[in-house]
């Protein structure tokens, strides 16, 4: 028998969909290999962590338990396995963030030195993140333009599993992705929790086809109920695309139609596609503002912002939303997109703290924290970002409960305390009323933060050159 070769699991955590897999499967017996860098896995958190191990878990057992997991840099446990195996043939899908572009480098550089390859096929996206430009060779800097052209090239059908036949070798087990994590955490969490989510989302392709299949059967009220966190109305398919278990071209082909719900839900892949692009050109911008002047925008850093961080990630500011909000994300590892956007308005534009703080904590916590979708979305609501909301939207976490909870289903159900408050006065966020049901008071005055946001903003408007 020829010797095998290799497939290198990354952010394809599935068997379906997988053109890379089904090149592998074409090329002689595969063994699977994901590789646990220690490096990469440090500053993430334990939820996060979690989620990731039980999707290799649910990997492993799709593939008879044939999954080989390996600890250490992959730049030298790739090479070492092809070695051990005498592969000649390395395959994987390809991916287009900054550290992984690094890393693809340094190990094909390390394999082709002994005579091997790593070819890398497909991406996580339905078009690869860097290779839509304008005319000029430019890259889109506004969605709307972008996803014009990004939908001229939908419509490649996905591939079915390929039948493999594995051959496995010793390696460790997925718990070695939460022992190794959390391990480096910045100061301002100070005492917030380590630990997983205890209410985190099924994990594994089955899992996650059967989220498709659920969100499918009313994708067509999408438009109409998507902002609604009281409803089930989103598709809880964002920790299954995170991880690979499901394919973007996967749920594409699934929702296809005409309908205005299932318009709105693919520009919603679209802002996801769009944000990979703009981090594949601008790297920096997962921890930079793209919008260079809102570095001189004045925020709080110290002891008293520390405080007020650490409340709201908690979920005890005393605006109910935001508190539902930050209790789901504590609960479950994930948040409605609308509440991840009035929590975000809160804590820039009302405590005054730097978006990179927030954007830290949300990676920390959720299952689904994809770096280009977070680190944008943060910027987005900081208005530093490409698209952003401009500075002086600012979300009233008042507005938005009576707007999008009118009757406080989504409250009541993240904060306890509320459990019996009438809506009139949930609404209302009637404080008295509030407080005596064992509620906290407001941590701060809203009117008076949100001037404040402003004239800190007018400050660098007057001068900074945008």
């Amino acid at each position: 028998m020829s010797n095998p070769v290799i497939f290198w699991f990354r952010r394809d955590l599935r068997l379906a969909d997988n053109p890379a897999l089904v090149a592998a499967a074409h090329a002689g017996t595969v063994v699977a290999l994901f590789v646990v860098d220690p490096e990469l896995v440090a500053p993430v958190g334990a939820t996060r962590a979690a989620y990731v191990a039980a999707s290799l878990t649910a990997l492993d057992e799709a593939m008879g338990g044939a999954l080989v997991i390996r600890v250490g840099d992959p730049t030298t446990v790739v090479p070492e396995v092809a070695r051990e195996l005498g592969a000649q043939c390395v395959y994987a899908s390809g991916d287009s963030t900054p550290r992984a572009r690094h890393r693809d480098r340094a190990v094909a550089a390390a394999l082709a030195g002994e005579g091997r390859v790593l070819t890398t096929i497909d991406s996580p996206y339905v078009v690869e993140p860097g290779t839509i430009r304008q005319a000029s060779g430019a890259p889109y800097r506004v969605y709307s333009a972008f996803r014009r052209v990004w939908e001229t090239r939908l419509g490649v059908a996905p591939v079915a599993a390929p039948e493999v036949e594995w051959e496995s070798i010793p390696g460790v087990t997925p718990t070695a992705v939460v022992e190794l994590a959390a391990r480096r955490r910045p100061h301002y969490f100070a005492d917030l929790p380590d630990s997983p989510a205890p209410e985190s989302p099924p994990a594994g392709e089955r899992a996650g086809h059967a989220a498709l299949e659920r969100f499918a059967a009313h994708v067509d009220h999408y438009e109409d109920q998507r902002d609604r966190p009281d409803l089930d109305a989103t598709s809880r398919l964002s920790p299954y695309l995170h991880v690979g278990a499901l394919h973007p071209r996967t749920v594409l082909a699934a929702l296809d139609g005409p309908s205005r719900g299932r318009s709105t839900f693919r520009a919603e892949i679209g802002w996801r596609e769009f944000y990979a692009d703009v981090l594949s050109h601008r790297p920096d911008s997962a921890w930079r503002s793209l919008q260079p002047r809102f570095d001189a925008l004045r925020v709080d850093r110290g002891e008293a912002a520390v405080a007020r961080f650490g409340a709201w990630a908690r979920g005890e500011t005393g605006f109910p939303l935001v508190d539902a909000g930050m209790r789901q994300l504590l609960a479950e590892g994930w948040m409605h997109n609308r509440v991840r956007m009035v929590t975000a308005s809160f804590l820039v534009k009302h405590l005054h703290v730097d978006w990179r703080w927030g954007a830290s904590w949300f990676l920390w916590r959720l299952v689904d924290g994809d770096v280009a979708s977070n680190q944008h979305g943060w910027q987005w609501t900081a208005g530093s970002g490409t698209d952003a909301a401009p500075f002086h939207r600012i979300f009233s976490p008042t507005r938005q409960a009576e707007r999008f909870d009118p009757i406080g289903r989504y409250v009541r159900r993240y904060v306890p305390e509320l459990a019996s408050v009438a809506e009139s006065d949930l609404t209302r966020a009637d404080v008295e009323t509030l407080v005596a049901s064992g509620y906290r008071a407001p941590m701060i005055d809203a009117g008076v933060e949100r001037r404040e946001a402003l004239a800190r903003f007018a400050e660098i408007r007057a001068t900074v050159a945008p």
